[in-house]
């Protein structure tokens, strides 16, 4: 019996749905729509495609996007100044970088000078601290999908044992962290694990965010396991997952199709920490 598809598409659109209710009541106590900034470096180049999704997500929902586009050969000075007149910026609620960044740049300095308040990708250190001592306020979007997907799909997460295949501090941690949150028990799998095939097999969640193409076969999984795929590679065949979809499929209780997973549903937790951003705002500027 093939696994039940967890449709990160349709799941985009309900939670479309909800945010643009919550944009809209916002928009009309404040008197205008919650706005998030998006910093690229290139017009056309491979951050295109996640700049276009998450304008495109902004502006369903009822966010105003305002996207901010910076010489690629900007210094790290020019960069800093650029994010503090955001961050000053009472009418931008969120605020996010578009990667990769350009040679020369340390996505570290970058992500520092974000407002933490304000860094609706979780990109920094602070929000990141606040993670790791279980008390998550805004988390790295992709991270956030993943546990966002199982849970509106009635995926029990807590006592079971959940194997993570990555470790970048945008994906794997986080994820690790926040299935750590829901009461998951977690192994961290990365490129020095010895045998992976042996650690992957135990797990019942499997999420994988290793950029690498079929990674995960259906020799490394066991029947009844859920897995989130969060790998986007493009290949000669298009774009695939980390995943080996349709073998493991065959296995697997529930698996995330690329595209069409992880990715949709990565671009409304932007626009949903946004919009979060923009209510605390709001209440810290409502006199009591």
């Amino acid at each position: 019996m093939s696994a039940e598809l967890l449709d990160g598409k349709t799941l985009a659109g309900q939670l479309r749905e909800e945010l643009a209710v919550r944009a809209s009541e916002l928009a009309a106590r404040v008197g205008a729509a919650p706005r998030l900034a998006i910093i690229r470096f290139d017009a056309e180049g491979p951050s295109a495609v996640y700049v276009r999704s998450v304008t495109r997500a902004a502006e369903r929902v009822g966010v105003e996007p305002v996207v901010v586009t910076m010489q690629a050969d900007a210094a790290q000075v020019a960069v800093a100044e650029q994010i503090e007149g955001l961050n000053r910026d009472p009418s931008v609620a969120g605020i996010v970088i578009a990667e990769p960044l350009p040679v020369g740049l340390s996505k570290t300095e970058v992500a520092v000078s974000i407002d933490p308040a304000k860094d609706v990708d979780g990109s920094g250190p602070m929000n990141a601290g606040w993670l790791a001592r279980g008390e998550p306020r805004l988390v790295p979007a992709t991270a956030l999908s993943v546990m966002t997907i199982l849970r509106r799909h009635d995926i029990q997460i807590a006592g079971r044992l959940a194997v993570v295949v990555g470790r970048s501090p945008v994906i794997g941690r986080p994820a690790a962290q926040l299935l750590i949150g829901a009461d998951a028990t977690v192994v961290v799998c990365h490129s020095r694990t010895r045998d992976l095939g042996v650690e992957t097999r135990r797990a019942e969640i499997l999420v994988v965010a290793a950029g690498r193409p079929g990674l995960i076969g259906p020799d490394m999984v066991s029947p009844g396991c859920v897995v989130v795929d969060c790998g986007i590679n493009t290949t000669a065949a298009g774009v695939v997952g980390d995943v080996s979809f349709e073998a493991v499929r065959a296995i697997a209780a529930a698996i995330t199709p690329v595209p069409g997973g992880v990715g949709p549903v990565t671009s409304m937790m932007v626009v949903s920490q946004t919009i979060d951003a923009a209510e605390r705002l709001a209440a810290l500027e409502t006199p009591s």
